[in-house]
């Protein structure tokens, strides 16, 4: 470890932070990764300065700003896609995609359905679909023509989609904690990537975070613009502090049993070894895992971990490693907490910040499952 120390002696606290990137959600179609291109910025506000004097000219580029900060990058990318793949299908059907037109709408989303839409392209499924009308109605909305999906051509139609293609949602599979504990000991503790990764996979799982959350950390508050929260360590345990789509949230990480199995001691060590002191929490390492740079992780780099760790450690080991690599993600971490955590319900709601608790039991892979037999209960 000494030799981590010697060969990792860049000060990161004066370095530059790098805007993170996130994925695509747009189904094989190219987004643009400007958000002003995703809404199409000087449509949504045609008559900001015909309308208005001069010297409210600033305002108009700061509601620019909020305008783009009201969603994340990731759905704006994603809406973006879908507007680009409504359009064009628009155009060869030589109809125009404004103003909306409810039946025009309806007949796009039935071409999706069928597979119409592309040749040689598969049926969207129901989720996709009702994503690609999200969009539109977004992006009409921005547009000043709002779009009414409750009309019965939409409505109607869409109802028809889902009773027809819905299916069963296919869980990612909950990583437990003897599953964590076998994943954490195929990482290399004498490296800087192995500390990096030993600290994602606890914090993750013991905070219950997203992948975007977790790379998305910083080392304190207001250090970067593209952070979406912050650690503060303390005695008991770490405090995360979460910028989430309704407002910011507090998750509360206590420290572990012991400092194997201990995710502040797992962020304490990465920090001290990767010599932080400003920006972002998790960066990547270079050099040959030698040193650590100054750009924030890529939130795909939590998914390829915990599927590459738990192939690794032989987790489900009964399946083919094609089929590992397809139920593992990083919203494994989060299924992993809400099925193993002994507590109330309600805490673990809390953790994982949803607002109902029906939301937290589909999290719930394994837990309570045939606890209560009703089938006993009735005298069989």
């Amino acid at each position: 470890m000494t030799q981590i120390i010697e060969k990792n002696t860049k000060n990161h606290a004066e370095e530059p932070s790098a805007p993170s990137e996130r994925t695509p959600a747009g189904e094989g179609v190219s987004a643009p990764t400007s958000p002003a291109e995703s809404i199409d910025l000087p449509s949504v506000q045609p008559t900001v300065s015909a309308s208005l004097p001069a010297h409210l000219g600033h305002l108009a580029d700061r509601a620019r700003g909020y305008i783009e900060a009201a969603s994340s990058g990731n759905t704006r990318r994603a809406y973006a896609a879908d507007w680009k793949h409504f359009s064009a299908w628009c155009r060869r059907q030589n109809v125009e995609p404004l103003p909306p037109e409810p039946k025009v709408v309806g007949l796009y989303i039935t071409a999706c359905a069928s597979g119409t839409v592309e040749r040689g392209k598969k049926a969207n499924t129901v989720s996709t679909i009702e994503r690609r009308l999200s969009a539109i109605s977004w992006n009409c909305a921005q547009r000043g023509t709002p779009l009414d999906r409750k009309d019965r051509a939409i409505a109607t139609v869409m109802a028809g989609i889902r009773n027809t293609h819905a299916s069963p949602p296919r869980q990612k599979e909950a990583i437990l904690p003897e599953d964590l504990i076998a994943m954490l000991e195929t990482l290399d503790r004498g490296s800087l990537r192995g500390l990096r990764d030993r600290a994602m996979l606890l914090v993750g799982f013991a905070g219950g975070l997203r992948r975007s959350e977790i790379v998305g950390l910083d080392l304190g508050r207001d250090q970067t613009e593209d952070g979406r929260g912050w650690i503060e360590i303390l005695d008991k345990g770490m405090l995360v502090t979460l910028r989430g789509k309704t407002g910011w949230r507090e998750v509360e990480v206590g420290r572990g049993s012991s400092d194997a199995t201990c995710p502040v001691a797992a962020i304490e060590t990465w920090i001290k070894f990767a010599k932080l002191a400003h920006g972002p929490l998790f960066r990547r390492v270079t050099g040959q895992g030698k040193a650590v740079g100054s750009e924030r992780l890529n939130d795909k780099e939590v998914a390829r971990l915990v599927k590459r760790s738990a192939i690794a450690a032989g987790v489900r080991g009964d399946l083919s490693e094609i089929e590992r690599a397809f139920k593992f993600s990083g919203h494994s971490l989060r299924a992993g907490l809400a099925s193993s955590a002994e507590v109330d319900e309600r805490y673990v709601q809390k953790q994982l910040g949803h607002a109902t608790a029906e939301m937290t039991r589909r999290y719930q892979r394994r837990r309570d499952r045939f606890r209560v037999n009703l089938t006993k209960a009735s005298g069989l």
